[in-house]
């Protein structure tokens, strides 16, 4: 290429890149530049403005990203918002019937409420036609005041960084996939991966799953690259490598993983996995888990080691201890007699999972006899996705009547019980923390009807690294799309959930894509596309 057209490319380049930043930031003063005046004369409403998401009376971090919200649009032509901090400052917000407030407004709102509860009053201007409808005929005051709420601000931060896989809720086929990072004080949205630049056979296609951290750092992480080009891209103090981690005496490579707190150790079950897709019924797809079985990887090694390999039976979702000393996981209970050589399309609603855990000596890598933590299936429930809360006094998971995937389950819920020093806490335990027959029969649970939607799946459950934020992923929007919702943890007690929030609050209106495997981290992924991309070519 001539040196001017490398220079006329270059200005070309450059003209392009100022246009595209000027634009954006004349939208971004559009949209969140306006400070409008409070409406006079407004007609009090008594009860909460149905503002989407819903963040009234919420408990948030003290470093969560804007809170922006908006009142439905076929009934309001125009929204208000007033923010009254505890020292008395004051803002209002508003531009259409969206609420959108600039980064560094609210986190100076957010400092001064720290620990307290700011007000937020809002004003909604009613469409004529709604107004009739409202009044029965007579039109209405064009605006109304609704009953203020408050933000509760916690002092406890939540971890900078999520990432998640973004994928179709139905995903019987797929084209584009991607593992991406969200900074979870601001709205950047970043790319962890994507299936599109090492797919080399399109017919067969290309799966990304299963990103997974140690400790929430992301100097060692993973995730799985199935169908074409297929392995585990495994990185190892920052070094990225592909690996195989099928061997002659597994049932397949890993597939649910967990990362051991402080050694290079990751505990995978080994799976085959089916779905099936319902017409009739409202749980519309089924993942069946035919078999599976626990192993142990040595990353520096490349070595794998069975921890548990019943065959009779189903073993899957490890998690250890933030100690490291114990892994957790869920087992099937044997199906009854007359269903055990039946075809699983026929006994999947007879399926359901205990949870157990081993003790594990980091020196030897050597684990313990197995031990019962919660008996589920004398509930007729099915208990899966372990996590141990960092302080290790908390056992959540998600819970069931029956299967292992309750996030298309609707009757999928969130479920925590206090282990104490160890179990004790569920009631009595033996003198090396074992539970009681009588503790197992009866445990305690955490009151979580404030994470739990109603009649809609909750599951993957996960904690902050310290402890005070849980993180689910939900349907209980519209049944379909998955979306990330935090509640704050303190003393045992569990406050409202509320929604990721979005620079637009209606883009998790539009957005067709499911939020899956959501992952805490306290640093994000540093590591570019390209230089994942290159393990595959070597």
């Amino acid at each position: 290429m001539a040196l001017s057209d490398m220079k006329f490319n270059l200005e070309k380049t450059m003209k392009r890149r100022i246009t595209s930043c000027l634009v954006a930031a004349l939208l971004l003063l559009s949209a969140c530049g306006h400070h409008p005046d409070v409406p006079s004369g407004a007609s009090e409403f008594s009860g909460l403005p149905a503002i989407f998401p819903d963040y009234c009376n919420v408990t948030v971090p003290c470093n969560i990203a804007p809170l922006n919200f908006m009142l439905p649009a076929d009934e309001y032509g125009e929204c208000v918002a007033r923010i009254t901090t505890p020292d008395g400052q004051q803002q209002t917000y508003g531009n259409g019937v969206k609420v959108q407030i600039p980064e560094k407004e609210w986190h100076a709102l957010l400092n001064a409420s720290k620990g307290k509860s700011m007000k937020v009053e809002v004003w909604g201007k009613v469409v004529a036609d709604a107004s009739q409808r409202r009044n029965n005929g007579s039109i209405a005051d064009d605006w109304l005041a609704f009953t203020p709420f408050e933000i509760h601000v916690a002092e406890e931060p939540i971890d900078e960084y999520l990432s998640y896989r973004l994928i179709e809720p139905s995903y019987v086929a797929w084209s584009f996939m991607e593992i991406a990072q969200r900074n979870l004080t601001t709205f950047e949205e970043t790319q962890v991966f994507n299936n599109e630049i090492t797919m080399n056979d399109r017919k067969i296609g290309q799966c990304i799953n299963c990103h997974s951290y140690q400790n929430y750092k992301t100097d060692n992480m993973l995730f799985h690259v199935r169908l074409s080009n297929a392995g585990t891209v495994i990185v190892n103090d920052g070094k990225v490598s592909k690996v195989n981690l099928k061997r002659d005496y597994t049932i397949s490579s890993g597939v649910y993983p967990s990362w051991h707190p402080t050694a290079k150790l990751i505990a995978f079950s080994t799976n085959k996995t089916r779905q099936g897709f319902h017409t009739l019924n409202p749980n519309k797809i089924e993942v069946y888990d035919l078999a599976s079985d626990l192993i142990l990887y040595d990353v520096e090694t490349d070595s794998v080691s069975v921890v548990s390999n019943d065959s009779t039976l189903l073993e899957v979702y490890p998690t250890w201890s933030p100690d490291g000393k114990w892994l957790y996981y869920c087992k099937s209970v044997p199906l009854p007699e007359e269903m055990r050589d039946k075809d699983i399309r026929t006994t999947y609603p007879k399926v359901q999972y205990n949870l157990y855990r081993r003790s594990f000596d980091v020196a030897t890598h050597g684990f313990g006899e197995e031990e019962l933590v919660y008996d589920a299936a004398s509930f007729d429930k099915s208990a899966t996705l372990p996590r141990i809360s960092p302080d290790g006094r908390y056992l959540l998971f998600a819970q069931g009547q029956y299967g292992c995937f309750h996030i298309r389950h609707n009757d999928g819920d969130i479920v925590c019980m206090p282990l104490g020093p160890i179990v004790s806490s569920i009631a009595q335990a033996d003198s090396l923390g074992r539970p009681s027959a009588d503790s197992l029969a009866s445990p305690s649970f955490l009151d979580l009807s404030l994470l739990n939607s109603e009649g809609r799946p909750d599951s993957y459950p996960s904690w902050s690294s310290n402890g005070h934020w849980i993180m689910v992923a939900s349907r209980r929007e519209d049944g379909n799309f998955c979306r990330v919702y935090f509640s704050y943890f303190h003393d045992g007690k569990v406050e409202k959930a509320f929604m990721l929030p979005q620079e637009d609050p209606e883009h998790n209106t539009f957005l067709l894509k499911s939020y899956n495997r959501p992952e805490f981290m306290v640093e994000p992924v540093r590591i570019s596309v390209d230089e994942f991309s290159r393990v595959f070519s070597n």
